[in-house]
């Protein structure tokens, strides 16, 4: 029962870890992205789903983020 138990927990653990592999590296592109698309004047809120509303880049990245990762996961 606790071996049960102990497994568990280890893919818990394993699947927290996927997430912030996969949440890290899509922030990084996204950002990449919105970056670019804010340094060049274009309006890179239309091109990323969930980042229509938001009004800092930060804020717009992550909702972007988010939105893909519910896509994908």
């Amino acid at each position: 029962m606790a071996n049960m138990q102990l497994n568990q927990e280890r893919e818990r653990t394993v699947e927290s870890v996927t997430f912030r592999m996969v949440f890290t590296l899509g922030f990084m592109v996204v950002l990449a992205i919105a970056l670019v698309g804010s340094l060049t004047g274009m309006p890179w809120r239309s091109w990323l789903p969930g980042a229509e509303s938001c009004k800092s880049l930060f804020g717009g990245v992550q909702a972007a983020v988010y939105s893909f990762m519910s896509h994908t996961l």
